[in-house]
């Protein structure tokens, strides 16, 4: 059995996890805990089966009992490689975990280890889906038999809304899963960014509808990623799955980070705005 550690609220964590198994275990089935509200949309998880703890549990113990619980053969563990309340350490992982595979995103690694105080687990490969700071990635080579980077690739999907023909081409795509305060904040930069270059465009917020602004052409489309060719400009926070999935189009993209607890959105947007000079 595989058994992915993706805790966590928001849709980052499930998103990379279906890109790995897509990717590197393709065919096999796995199961995903997480904490995050967007496991219960099928279009997210896929074909994997989604569990998390109960309301009024202790996460932290409540992912160390699952996991033994489970006895996977292997863990996955996504972002956190103490896991996100530092629960995961060389004693908590079961004896039944052979193979121990750890995706590394970008993190306020300082902040991140005031939090997971504890040893890390050793895992057999990390990889690096995208650049590390040297701290972080220092940490992480100590306790990995190896290490290299990833090239995630999405799941492919038939599953492409069909918009309005008025918005078909040349639209601003305004992309964020939420909370709704940051997707009007991203509406509000991006008329004030089509002010500042004298246009007028057709915005189309792509969002869950319960975080959509109302007033708007909304669009509740996942993955996002198959719109991208047809937009001229794509609006988002500067999360790791965005910023991967409109490398393609980095010339069309404008980002607004927003703060984060353990992930770093300034520094990665920074270094796109680098990449692009």
């Amino acid at each position: 059995m595989i058994v992915c550690y993706a805790a966590g609220g928001g849709l980052g964590h499930l998103t990379r996890i279906r890109a790995f198994l897509h990717m590197m275990r393709p065919g096999r089935e796995a199961v995903i805990l997480t904490s995050s509200s967007h496991a219960r949309d099928p279009r997210v998880v896929g074909p994997h089966r989604a569990i998390g703890p109960p309301p009024g549990a202790d996460p932290a113990a409540w992912y160390v009992s699952t996991l033994r619980d489970l006895a996977p053969a292997e863990l996955i563990v996504d972002a956190f490689p103490g896991g996100l309340h530092g629960e995961l350490t060389p004693a908590s992982v079961p004896a039944s975990v052979r193979t121990r595979t750890h995706l590394a995103r970008l993190l306020r690694w300082t902040r991140y280890r005031a939090v997971a105080v504890g040893p890390l687990p050793r895992y057999d490969h990390t990889w690096c889906v995208e650049p590390l700071t040297d701290d972080h990635h220092a940490d992480l080579a100590a306790v990995s038999d190896a290490m290299a980077p990833l090239d995630l690739v999405d799941p492919p999907t038939t599953d492409v809304p069909v918009l309005d023909p008025v918005y078909t081409d040349g639209a601003w795509l305004v992309v964020h899963s939420g909370p709704a305060a940051e997707v009007a904040e991203l509406v509000g930069y991006a008329e004030e960014t089509a002010a500042l270059e004298g246009v007028l465009p057709r915005l189309v917020v792509v969002s869950p509808p319960e975080v959509a602004p109302g007033g708007v052409y909304r669009v509740d489309a996942y993955p996002a990623w198959p719109l991208f060719p047809h937009a001229s400009r794509i609006i988002s926070a500067a999360g790791c799955n965005i910023v991967r999935q409109t490398a393609p189009w980095r010339d069309r993209h404008r980002m607004l980070p927003f703060p984060r607890l353990f992930d770093d959105q300034y520094t990665r947007a920074a270094r796109a705005r680098i990449s692009l000079e």
